[in-house]
């Protein structure tokens, strides 16, 4: 395991205190103008669909059980998703997707993700980003990404239980084979798993944008697979 995460589940004070601690500080950060000035300008000129929403317009922390043995990683949240709900992939189509699918696997109390007051509880999981505001054109800079790594880092040495980490999309692979892998980044494939330090599994999924679901790229059985798979290496 990365040394920075190992030294951190060492000190850890309390999972849930430091993932509170980190949300806090995911909220509040500014420290990349471009995506400051782009997740604020979203804020103010809404998609019409939203033009009564307050957004949320700041970092995005991530949501779920502190006991979790499974972590979702994405790439950053979505301008009108979560950047518009404040809690990850809630209020877009990707969430919808993804919901469903943690839903369907036991591991979320209910299919729909509107709002961060709308009763859902994760258990046995927790989802992140390891970019936490919303990227122009979803793509943020390297780097941006490396400045947003210690969050995330944080929160995957507070997930003391944890086990496997699913990734979205190649982007989301690369990252965390870069924090917590080790030799030559095994090529990524949908449902392709590799050894991560300390023992935990990586398990790939393709991402559930619209791009991948409308061209039937990823389907729904699909998106079980990632799941039921996930179920049986942490159990």
């Amino acid at each position: 395991m990365n040394a920075n995460v190992a030294c951190s589940l060492v000190e850890s004070p309390g999972r849930r205190r430091v993932l509170d601690e980190v949300a806090v500080e995911v909220a509040a950060c500014r420290t990349c103008p471009r995506l400051v000035e782009w997740r604020e300008r979203i804020g103010r000129e809404k998609r019409a669909a939203y033009r009564d929403d307050e957004y949320w317009a700041r970092g995005v922390p991530g949501f779920g059980d502190p006991d979790a043995h499974l972590v979702v990683v994405g790439l950053a949240p979505a301008a009108h998703g979560a950047n518009r709900t404040g809690r990850m992939f809630t209020g877009d189509r990707s969430g919808d997707w993804l919901y469903r699918a943690l839903y369907r696997a036991g591991y979320a109390n209910q299919p729909d993700s509107t709002g961060r007051d709308d009763g859902l509880v994760l258990t046995g999981a927790w989802i992140t980003s390891p970019v936490k505001c919303a990227p122009p054109d979803n793509k943020p800079m390297p780097a941006e990404r490396d400045a947003c790594m210690p969050f995330m880092r944080r929160e995957l040495a507070a997930l003391e239980a944890l086990k496997v980490v699913v990734v979205l999309g190649g982007f989301a692979q690369q990252v965390v084979w870069r924090e917590l892998g080790s030799g030559p980044r095994p090529r990524f494939g949908h449902l392709a798993e590799a050894t991560l330090d300390g023992g935990l599994t990586l398990l790939c999924s393709y991402h559930p944008s619209q791009q991948n679901t409308f061209t039937g790229r990823l389907t729904e059985p699909m998106l079980d697979a990632v799941f039921a798979r996930a179920s049986e290496l942490s159990s």
